[in-house]
């Protein structure tokens, strides 16, 4: 059982998948900081809405400072332009927010974690494996991921700290409301999706509760796959 003095802090946890794993931490005993932008969720029996933009080190550094503790960092911050990222100038915002972001947090929470060998969970995605033509910002992104995740795996190590992503596949959350809308769209994710289904948001919960448990104490620089196994096939 996880004991309540546990602090976890989860970007992008005021809406979708972050939202979901940040309210999943909170019921398993953790003390939860969930932060993001645009209206803020009410405060949920203790879990803590807060509004940090990931591009602005400044105020990483002083969200991060202003914490007692630090256990557990999800970083689910992270936006999708379908289509317009083909601009160079919305490629490099998507890229900025979606990578950036998460080495900003990274590198801020490292001194913190190190001090209870903490545990850090990027959220990847199936597109850090495939191309996506109308988003190559985000792909390009969630490709940076997966390396950062398994190069500060190894840089963090020496701290105590484990390092690990999340690679999602295809979620039914705001960001995909479209293509759920799309009869052709989602009968083709579907019909190559073994199990057949959109994920929930609710799916993340339990594989990133265990890569922030003991149980997952010898793993560090690994993608787990929440996709319903789109990506065997």
């Amino acid at each position: 059982m996880v004991k309540k003095q546990n602090n976890a802090l989860v970007t992008g946890g005021t809406s979708g998948l972050g939202r979901a794993i940040a309210q999943g931490f909170h019921q398993a005993g953790y003390s939860v900081t969930a932060v993001g932008l645009g209206p803020l969720p009410e405060e949920d029996d203790g879990l803590i809405y807060k509004t940090l933009d990931v591009t602005d080190g400044d105020a990483i550094e002083a969200l991060i400072g202003g914490l007692p503790t630090l256990d557990v960092v999800v970083n689910a911050a992270g936006v999708i332009r379908r289509e317009e990222e083909l601009d160079p100038d919305v490629f490099t915002q998507v890229v900025d927010i979606n990578l950036n972001g998460t080495m900003r947090v990274c590198a801020a929470a490292r001194p913190v974690l190190a001090k209870n060998g903490g545990t850090i969970i990027n959220i990847a995605s199936m597109l850090s494996y495939f191309g996506g033509g109308l988003v190559p910002g985000y792909a390009a992104s969630k490709g940076g991921i997966a390396q950062l995740t398994k190069s500060l795996a190894i840089a963090y190590a020496k701290d105590g700290i484990r390092v690990n992503a999340l690679a999602p596949g295809w979620i039914a959350t705001p960001l995909t409301q479209n293509l759920q809308n799309d009869p052709d769209r989602s009968a083709a994710i579907l019909s190559r999706t073994p199990m057949a289904r959109w994920g929930k948001p609710e799916d993340l919960i339990g594989p990133a509760l265990f890569l922030a448990s003991e149980h997952a104490g010898f793993i560090t620089g690994t993608l787990l796959n929440v996709d319903g196994g789109y990506a065997a096939v």
